[in-house]
């Protein structure tokens, strides 16, 4: 069977995070998530997925290559162009655009296939909601979750009849205006019969085109809501809780990885660490290859990727650091995220710590830190714990 994982988009909401990796390889505990789906989709007998890719289309493509080591087949549509230089630009032309270039090039989609949004995990029995789609006749189907009223203002509504034939969309409507608490996940099920409604060679988008379109011409598109495990990282704070909830247990197809060295507390591969002189109170996972000095203190939940160095009395709190780092001699990090040069707070807010003058404290494991004199390096990390407090 036929899927397609859309996986071309920028990931504005994510920065810092994509401006060097794109979003289907957004790490889950050293794990993309396109490889959640992938696995997914094997799991149901869907194995020919087309994969379409503009920004940092390179590094999905060097990691997946042909799918074979995941039991799947897959192949990919660039969306973009060579510049004057030789570099690749990226130009996505929309989730349902990027269909219609597959289809134009060959009629690759020819019986009921499924569409993903790269950029979630989920936990859904495609098998059943490929079945439902059939029964009810339909070219068009969402997979739509209910979620609490209080939720809807964040998602796109999907309004429906008794039948589940839908009649409307409210997107992020207030919970006074809101007509139903289904939201569309960005899961989709298509008959071959809906390219007659996406035209060629232009931008053209799934859920604010093709679908009102649908609706508009009264066609037989329907929803139909299912009660599944769906993380959602479209920003920053998604991928907080989606760390969270792998650390806290609480998504359960998603394994800690390494070794349990005490409850809650997982590593990699030759972490350089003496337990008994370090706080560390899971859950915390540590990648490979990790120094913590004597002194650090690790509130879980918290995820410190491989390679990475804490320094002396360094204290890292419900925090998620990413490869490479080096966290300096007293700082402390509460509820932030550190990408190289970047440090993040739940909000998405971020510091620019190599322009704010603040790398003796957060830099790359790989090269020594600047020096500075004590009352310097007093007076920085009195700064960076003021602004990240």
């Amino acid at each position: 069977m036929k899927a397609m994982i859309l996986a071309a988009g920028k990931g504005t909401r994510v920065r810092p995070i994509t401006y060097t990796i794109p979003k289907p390889m957004i790490p889950i505990l050293q794990k993309p998530v396109m490889e959640f789906l992938l696995e997914l989709l094997r799991q149901h007998g869907f194995d020919q997925i087309m994969v379409n890719v503009s920004h940092l289309a390179e590094e999905i493509e060097n990691y997946f290559r042909d799918g074979q080591r995941f039991g799947v087949q897959i192949a990919y549509s660039f969306e973009g162009k060579i510049d004057d230089n030789g570099k690749l630009v990226g130009e996505a032309i929309g989730s349902a655009g990027g269909m219609r270039r597959i289809q134009d090039f060959s009629p690759f989609f020819d019986d009921t296939f499924v569409v993903l949004c790269g950029d979630a995990l989920i936990d859904l029995d495609l098998t059943e909601a490929v079945k439902w789609h059939r029964a009810k006749g339909s070219i068009a189907t969402i997979i739509s979750k209910s979620v609490p009223l209080e939720e809807v203002s964040s998602y796109g509504v999907v309004v429906t009849d008794e039948d589940g034939r839908v009649k409307a969309f409210q997107e992020k409507p207030s919970t006074e205006e809101a007509l139903s608490t289904n939201i569309n996940t960005g899961i989709y099920i298509f008959e071959p019969e809906v390219f007659k409604y996406i035209p060629s060679g232009v931008e053209y988008d799934i859920g604010s085109e093709l679908f009102p379109k649908l609706v508009e011409i009264g066609a037989p598109f329907h929803a139909i809501p299912m009660d599944f495990e769906w993380v959602d990282i479209g920003k920053v704070p998604d991928y907080w809780r989606a760390i969270q909830g792998v650390l806290m247990g609480e998504i359960k197809n998603v394994q800690i990885p390494g070794h349990e060295v005490a409850p809650g507390i997982y590593t990699g591969l030759n972490v350089a660490v003496n337990w008994d002189k370090v706080d560390i109170t899971g859950p915390v996972y540590i990648g490979g290859m990790t120094r913590i000095e004597d002194g650090a203190k690790i509130v879980g939940p918290a995820m410190i990727g491989p390679n990475c160095w804490i320094c002396s009395g360094a204290t890292v709190e419900n925090s998620v650091i990413f490869e490479w780092s080096r966290l300096g001699p007293g700082i402390r990090l509460v509820d932030k995220l550190v990408f190289g040069r970047y440090c993040v707070d739940k909000t998405g807010a971020t510091i620019d710590v190599q322009a704010a003058a603040l790398d003796w404290l957060i830099t790359d494991a790989r090269q020594s830190p600047p020096s500075h004199t004590p009352v310097e390096r007093q007076a920085i990390a009195e700064l960076l714990n003021t602004s990240a407090s």
